[in-house]
């Protein structure tokens, strides 16, 4: 199989196929392209299991090509976004017949082939719209000529495309471990020790493994990619070439983009090149860092600033294929200097607090005008917290927090709150605090106070599964998700996903079933049903549903394993 650029394409299909037909997946043909450099600079030709980058302006398309030559062909494409969503297609449609050249022996026009390319739509196979690193695989594709097309809306962007024929033995991608998150296990002042699993990749496959850390002040990254552009300046996105010039992926040094100084080591991966004379140098972001350190599982990450949130990602990169795997990102504060004991809270503003394992942290609320009542919102995204509430001194509350609940307190003139958070014995805790002398200014959604999802065993089909849930008198929005799951998924496992405190933009966009409103005034009928179609017979599925508040915080209710029936 062959990845190529349409021009190339086309100059190709003309040719006689009894002499030339289109490159594949040969192997001494392989071993040459890769040599020659040449060969991929004007084209854009990627051989089969390579990756490429590559550059999309706003608003124009570009289309891909690669040939299956055989039917029942094992198939995978993988697209990384980098700094911009992406909306791709892959269709596949037959391959033209061999030029008549009306009786002559004489291929066809080039024009006339050209022609009969674009006027033909083929078969829409995926899609998908988002910034994830999304991919499409098939265990037997058809033969034919498959169609990839790509679109950015919102601004110029590069990305990334991998595909291959033989999945199975080229494994780029490192492997991530059953458990992908990262640990907090130390917290500093102005340092933060994290560990990890190891990529089985390295543990078990005995692949080259490196681990690269980012770190950062805004927001997790999905992926290396997405991290790498980042990191370039906004001066080397002005340099790049105008649209209608063709570029290669070897371009990228000349206009500021990051290359790759590794040389592929195995069959199917290559190495960028930086011949040009003119490199644009360009100063990474002070708030944004990335590090490297081989492949360690446990670092420490100093001269962070105090009482300062920091986002921390892991990515696990082969330094055969020069590919990565984003571990599940997580976020930390920083210890406040030894003076600054408490943390002020602000009337109706969500507050994001870390505590150490068995560790404590303090809070403090001062109302600047007279208030009746006083309301306290805490969302734990992890293990149980203890919570304390005193007003000037006098114990008002102690209670242990487990999910989202508020509690409302008479209110005096002039008083001062102090909020104690005792951690869990268990790990590093994560929770997002809101007080307010409001009780209109609501950022956490309402929850009943049963947050399980029910599913009926009686309607379990062979492609369907119905479930319910219970809602409030307050009109909120809830979104449904799905995952499908091993077998042998257990509680365990469900206990390590991600914080509860992740929303829905976290998720993919394929795991996606539906939002909806919904409330009832009479709270013994608030409960909504929906039964999730397309599913697999015999597969074990984990469906989550998050309610979202009017201030856009969402809140995830218990997690629900479901297997739908494996004979109908």
């Amino acid at each position: 199989m062959l990845l190529l650029h349409c021009p190339l394409l086309l100059l190709l299909l003309p040719l006689s196929s009894r002499t030339q037909k289109l490159p594949t997946r040969d192997e001494e043909l392989f071993q040459m392209q890769i040599r020659d450099k040449a060969f991929f600079h004007d084209s854009s030709v990627v051989p089969d299991g390579a990756e490429i980058s590559s550059y999309l302006f706003r608003d124009t398309p570009k289309r891909y090509f690669f040939v299956v030559e055989e039917d029942n062909t094992p198939l995978a494409v993988t697209v990384t976004p980098c700094d911009a969503p992406l909306e791709w297609k892959l269709s596949v449609q037959e391959l033209p017949e061999e030029a008549s050249g009306e009786g002559s022996g004489e291929p066809e026009p080039l024009e006339q082939q050209k022609q009969q390319i674009i006027n033909e739509e083929g078969t829409e196979l995926f899609s998908y719209k988002g910034n994830d690193v999304e991919y499409f695989v098939s265990s037997s594709s058809p033969s034919g000529l498959y169609q990839l097309d790509l679109l950015s809306t919102e601004k110029d962007t590069h990305f990334k495309v991998y595909a291959t024929t033989t999945p199975e033995s080229d494994q780029p991608y490192p492997e991530l471990p059953y458990d992908p998150r990262i640990d907090v296990t130390s917290l500093g002042r102005t340092t933060v020790t994290l560990a990890w699993k190891p990529s089985p990749t390295a543990s078990l496959l005995k692949q080259p493994i490196q681990y690269c850390i980012v770190i950062n002040k805004e927001h997790n990254f999905k992926s290396l990619c997405a991290v790498e552009a980042k990191l370039s300046s906004d001066d080397a996105f002005m340099m790049a070439p105008k649209p209608g010039l063709d570029f290669s992926p070897f371009d990228f040094a000349h206009f500021g983009f990051p290359t790759d100084n590794n040389a592929g080591k195995e069959r199917g991966f290559l190495k960028s090149s930086s011949k040009f004379g003119r490199q644009t140098s360009s100063k990474p972001r002070v708030d944004l860092h990335k590090v490297c350190i081989g492949n360690k599982n446990i670092f420490t990450v100093s001269d962070l600033k105090p009482d300062t949130q920091y986002y921390f990602d892991m990515f696990a990169v082969n330094t055969n294929t020069n590919m990565s795997t984003a571990y599940v990102g997580t976020f930390a504060r920083t210890k406040e200097e030894a003076k600054q004991k408490t943390v002020e809270l602000k009337d109706g503003k969500v507050t994001d607090v870390f505590i150490k394992r068995k560790g404590a942290k303090f809070l403090r609320f001062a109302p600047v005008s007279s208030h009746q009542k006083v309301t306290f919102s805490v969302h734990s995204c992890l293990d149980a917290v203890q919570i304390q509430v005193r007003r000037d001194g006098k114990l008002l509350l102690s209670q242990n927090v487990e999910g989202v609940r508020q509690f409302q307190l008479r209110g005096k003139a002039k008083a001062k709150y102090l909020i104690r958070l005792k951690g869990s014995k268990k790990g590093a805790s994560v929770l997002k605090v809101l007080a307010t002398t409001r009780p209109n200014k609501q950022s956490f959604p309402s929850l009943p106070e049963d947050t399980r999802i029910k599913a009926f065993d009686k309607l379990r089909t062979c492609s369907s599964v119905t479930v319910a849930w219970l809602g409030t008198q307050e009109r909120n929005k809830f979104c449904i998700y799905k995952k499908e799951v091993d077998d042998n998924y257990n509680e365990e496992q469900k206990k390590r996903e991600q914080n509860q405190c992740l929303g829905p933009d976290t998720r993919k966009k394929s795991e996606k079933v539906l939002c909806k409103y919904f409330h009832s005034q009479n709270i013994q009928k608030a409960v909504t049903t929906e039964t999730i179609r397309g599913l697999q017979p015999g597969k074990s599925y984990l469906l989550d549903v998050y309610v979202i508040g009017h201030g856009g915080h969402s809140v995830k209710y218990q997690s629900k394993l479901v297997k739908t029936r494996k004979f109908c």
